[in-house]
């Protein structure tokens, strides 16, 4: 296992480039399609989807890749990440991507920092969440406990992609990109608001997903270290 100084620099770089890419295609979708709200949702998925699997080959070998609070605790119930490397983990995650929501807004000449007013939080959201949350951690950890692990990436990029549609959320599914989104009033922002029901929703999920993933993978078959996330 690589050291937490390199691993904790990868999940923040890794998370920056998440956000970035999340809020840079919001905002590209709406300026390329103004009139087009199902349109600017398909071009931010198509991209967050391609985005997210490369950047989980990038940033896997060093850190797992998580850029996301719920995947790691996750990991650490499956013993895979250190309890307390969580903690380092998460703050990563965070700061990470909110210098991506400050990135994204920079490259679109944008205010730096713009508190978001799109409010979400309903109770069809919130359960969406759950569900997002919950099948992210089902694919992650499905193919771990298999052997499976090089197929995270492209499975987590297509699992995001499907889920922007499928969930009325549009699948935050991590509290970590949840509160950068804050930081940008544009297509994928969200006000702060609605960001206490988005992760208690997302942290609801971590254990219904390790239950349910104990019940259907009870051992491992020769699991390499995680190398998944989420948006």
């Amino acid at each position: 296992m690589r050291p937490l100084p390199h691993r904790l620099l990868a999940e923040y770089l890794g998370s920056l480039l998440l956000a970035a890419l999340v809020i840079g295609s919001g905002i590209a979708a709406q300026a390329l399609s103004p009139d087009d709200t199902g349109l600017q949702l398909l071009e931010n998925a198509a991209a967050t989807a391609v985005g997210l699997f490369a950047l989980i080959l990038i940033f896997g070998p060093v850190s797992g890749a998580h850029f996301n609070p719920a995947v790691s605790l996750a990991d650490a119930a499956f013993g895979g990440l250190a309890w307390r490397d969580v903690p380092a983990y998460t703050a990563a995650q965070i700061t990470g991507c909110v210098s991506g929501a400050v990135v994204a807004n920079s490259m679109f000449d944008l205010a730096p920092i713009s508190i978001s007013t799109t409010e979400r939080a309903t109770v069809p959201h919130g359960l969406s969440e759950v569900v997002a949350t919950v099948g992210l951690l089902l694919v992650i950890f499905s193919l771990v406990r298999t052997g499976r692990a090089a197929l995270v990436p492209a499975a987590v990029g297509a699992y995001i992609g499907a889920a922007y549609f499928f969930t009325s959320s549009t699948s935050f599914a991590n509290p970590a990109i949840t509160i950068g989104r804050v930081f940008s009033d544009t297509f994928a922002g969200i006000a702060p608001s609605s960001v206490p029901l988005y992760v208690l929703a997302q942290v609801i999920a971590v254990p219904l997903a390790v239950v349910l993933l104990r019940v259907l993978h009870p051992t491992t078959t020769d699991a390499p270290a995680t190398e998944g996330q989420l948006r």
